[in-house]
């Protein structure tokens, strides 16, 4: 993968970059919106390019079961099948197995797991996860991996870590020459004499980018960001670094600092439906009655058809009554916040202006009719 440092911001570890892939560049730090089933949920590639973009995540897991990788392939692969010409990462398909399967049985192999849509039985290996991406057409895959769960003894932490390496070893090995890019993914749970141990191993092997596997799943939020600044600047710096399933806009902000370039969480898609939207003053819960006459749009700071177009009122109008137009208009809010906040910060460090910007941010966030945040980060799929 060719990437390029552009910028560094002289205060912190944050840094601008670009890399290049075969549907085109990506310019980080980036969020990718996720699309779970080859599509961002209630919203369409064209509106997912007039938002900026650049690249998004497909889930192997959910298309392996439907509506099946060899199908994809046979139409022309990913890109063509959902009609985005953009780049596509695809995960593993290891948290899903881990999470969201029924029963599931770790062996050396692979794990052997029940469908959670039919219960019907499957066994993924290493070799069988990139053997799906490539027939998905990716142009990042991701490393197959044992999700290390939390809490959980060092013991197993170690154990779940060593077998990530062996099985990232064989990922590659199964890697064809018309498959993607390949990152590995550094595992070691809390540990982080593990997870440095970890990302050893894995740049003996060598990969294109390295991603920090297994946040966000039930650790709390200071342990959270203390292992991501911890081992995001131990990642290797000429390479893109991606912390998987993170988070909310402040970790997108404290991960740029600790030096991370990618970004993906269903949170922006998952909360808006559940009528939860961003702004630059915090969160706000639209279906709250104080919003029943309210005409201002949902943040006077954003430049979205939303908040260009409709009323604060309008829009608890719409999801009150569980109008569809509801999830179209606050995903694109949501989204437009998310991608604006990653573009703003790019600018920032090639402005050479982070720590200002941040400092803005904060007092923004901190500074109005924002609302208490919540909501899960890592979810299984959106």
């Amino acid at each position: 993968m060719d990437f390029k440092i552009l910028a560094k911001d002289p205060s912190s570890n944050a840094r601008a970059g670009r890399f290049e892939t075969a549907h085109g560049a990506v310019d980080t730090p980036i969020f990718m919106p996720v699309g779970t089933a080859g599509s961002v949920k209630s919203i369409s590639p064209d509106e997912l390019e007039s938002l900026c973009a650049q690249i998004i995540l497909g889930n192997t897991y959910h298309l392996y079961l439907r509506p099946g990788d060899e199908r994809i392939a046979r139409l022309g692969g990913l890109h063509k099948f959902m009609g985005w010409n953009r780049p596509i990462l695809t995960d593993s398909g290891g948290f899903q197995v881990f999470s969201l399967a029924r029963i599931n049985k770790i062996e050396e192999d692979g794990v052997r797991f029940q469908s959670h849509i039919d219960g019907s039985h499957h066994f993924i290996t290493p070799e069988i996860s990139i053997d799906i991406q490539e027939n998905l057409g990716s142009d990042i895959m991701m490393c197959f991996d044992e999700c290390t769960p939390y809490p959980v003894s060092r013991e197993y932490a170690l154990e779940s870590m060593e077998r990530t390496v062996r099985w990232s070893k064989r990922s590659k090995e199964a890697r064809t020459q018309s498959g993607g890019a390949l990152f590995g993914i550094v595992q070691g749970s809390v540990f982080l004499d593990l997870r440095e141990r970890c990302l050893e191993m894995l740049e003996d092997i060598g990969f294109d980018g390295y991603a920090i596997g297994s946040l966000s799943v039930g650790e709390s939020k200071e342990e959270m960001l203390s292992v991501m600044r911890a081992v995001a600047p131990m990642l290797p710096e000429f390479h893109p670094r991606y912390v998987m399933g993170v988070g909310t806009p402040e970790d997108l902000v404290e991960g740029v600092r600790a030096g991370v370039d990618m970004f993906d969480c269903v949170m922006p898609t998952r909360n808006a439906r559940n009528g939860m939207l961003f702004t630059t003053k915090g969160p706000v819960r639209i279906k709250n009655s104080a919003y029943s006459d309210d005409p201002a749009p949902i943040d006077p700071n954003c430049g979205c058809y939303t908040c260009r177009r409709f009323s604060r009122a309008y829009l608890r109008h719409l999801f009150v009554c569980g109008e569809l137009l509801s999830y179209r208009l606050n995903t694109l809010h949501n989204l437009y916040f998310y991608l604006d906040l990653m573009a703003q910060m790019r600018s920032a460090i090639t402005a050479g202006t982070f720590k200002e910007w941040r400092e803005e941010f904060y007092r923004r966030q901190s500074s109005g009719n924002g609302e208490a945040e919540e909501g899960d980060v890592r979810a299984n799929s959106d």
